[in-house]
């Protein structure tokens, strides 16, 4: 028997506390009716026959005295079926591209099923982007969690539609490879400009959208990521696929969960945001992965803004212990021009070594990535004594090195948006780059790749010439 109760307790913010609550469970979906309309919210925290309860659609409007709520006696779930590719639909998966309701096959609960770790398999094979700088540097891997660090101007906007429009599994169906966006907290123009670049570019067909705008009730925020999931889930494990879920701007997200932690009074932690915001994240950073005896992955490209450019800001810092590794982007590169401005010292991959080489890539791979950042990183170095005694002063090595270093930024990390290179032109191209440098410094390379893959620098290549 359902019970209707009239009136409440008190609300705050998003939130309405009920009192007098008969069996209340944790996550429960509620009913309140507000005159003839009718808007949903959930359990989010039990007090004996006391509890407090977010509102999705807000608490405008809300009456003390007449508001009628009824429990609903389940979580919430979310239609899904495969016609959910190529649909759009707000942050808690309800469809708003006019497009008609979701027959569904099924419903699933949002807060999804932590994977058994002993059913884990371990993430093999790589998703190639198109993006020098991610595939052979921080290569991403299926069924991993790699998080992208930017900061408030750059473009991260950008990337992240370049990498839903290029990304594909080398040498395999793209029948099998989908991709879930979610965006959290955007405003109404970067949402077009989502929609309008996946429909022009003909990859919607294989995207589904979650897209919850700066507007929309701050409650709906938190259920975004999780419905995304949710569906990411179903595809993977319920239809074989392999998905990539894109979440932006994880910042929107853990800043929606400070203002509802602020409202249910909890104590705050590091700069305001709740204690328990790790193990949040965790609990949607850790939905990615591959089921042993299923054929699906999920790889997580979670993009955030780091508030200040500051990487030791919680956000971007509990983030990097949950997942494995990150590509920060540089505020400096950008203002230079360079696209995509990945930051390639502070960047890793902490799976790539077992998704790469022979058998995935190709045999030079994880030596070349490695003699790259050997090679860049002694470009800083030599950067650093050129502003102390000038370049003219430097060595003809250190010389060869600032050659090397200008060519690196200008033709390996910088492409234009929409060049897609297949990861044999990215390797074949850092290659070409190492020819800048005697062939004695290349040690991290083995002398074997070294005689198969070494050119002697040629006068006569066109693309360098300006900085041999």
């Amino acid at each position: 028997m359902n019970l209707e109760y009239i009136g409440l307790k008190e609300i705050s913010g998003p939130l309405v506390v009920l009192e007098g609550v008969e069996n209340p469970s944790f996550e429960e979906m509620v009913e309140v009716t507000v005159g003839r309309e009718k808007r949903l919210g959930r359990i989010v925290e039990i007090n004996g026959d006391i509890c407090v309860v977010q509102v999705f659609e807000g608490t405008h409007g809300i009456s003390l005295t007449n508001t009628r709520t009824r429990l609903l006696g389940k979580p919430l779930k979310i239609a899904l079926s495969k016609e959910i590719l190529g649909r759009v639909l707000d942050g808690a998966g309800r469809p708003v591209d006019g497009l008609g309701e979701i027959y569904p096959e099924k419903y699933l609960d949002v807060n999804g099923q932590p994977i058994n770790p002993v059913r884990r398999e371990y993430p093999r094979n790589y998703i190639q982007t198109g993006i020098s700088t991610i595939d052979c540097l921080t290569t991403l891997i299926r069924g991993q969690k790699l998080p992208i660090f930017s900061g408030s101007g750059l473009p991260h906007n950008q990337l992240a539609v370049q990498i839903v429009k290029q990304a594909k599994l080398a040498g395999e169906s793209h029948d099998d490879f989908a991709i879930v966006f979610a965006a959290m907290g955007v405003k109404h123009d970067v949402a077009d400009y989502f929609k309008n670049s996946f429909r022009s570019s003909g990859v919607l067909d294989r995207v589904v959208m979650f897209l919850n705008l700066a507007n929309d009730p701050v409650v709906e925020r938190i259920v975004t990521p999780r419905c995304a999931l949710t569906a990411a889930e179903y595809l993977a494990f319920e239809k074989d696929m392999h998905v990539l879920v894109i979440l932006t701007d994880m910042t929107s997200y853990a800043e929606a969960l400070r203002e509802i932690s602020s409202s249910k009074g909890e104590i705050p932690s590091r700069k305001g945001y709740p204690g328990y915001l790790y193990s949040d994240l965790a609990s949607i950073y850790e939905r990615a992965g591959m089921i042993r005896g299923k054929k699906g992955s999920i790889t997580q490209i979670p993009i955030l803004t780091m508030p200040n450019d500051d990487i030791t800001h919680p956000i971007p810092d509990l983030t990097g212990y949950i997942t494995e590794g990150q590509i920060v982007l540089d505020r400096g590169l950008a203002s230079r021009g360079v696209y995509p401005p990945v930051s390639v010292l502070p960047s890793l991959s902490r799976l790539m070594k077992d998704g790469i080489g022979e058998g995935y890539t190709r045999e030079d791979h994880p030596g070349l990535a490695n003699q790259l950042f050997a090679a860049y990183a002694k470009v800083q170095e030599v950067r650093a004594l050129a502003s102390v005694i000038g370049e003219d002063e430097l060595s003809d090595l250190d010389k060869k090195y600032m050659r090397f270093g200008r060519a690196f930024e200008a033709q390996f990390i910088s492409q234009e948006f929409g060049e897609d290179r297949d990861i044999i032109q990215t390797l074949d191209l850092g290659w070409l780059l190492l020819a800048l440098l005697p062939r004695e410094e290349l040690d991290r390379l083995s002398p074997e790749l070294v005689d198969k893959y070494y050119k002697e620098p040629d006068e006569s290549e066109s693309r360098f010439i300006r900085w041999m």
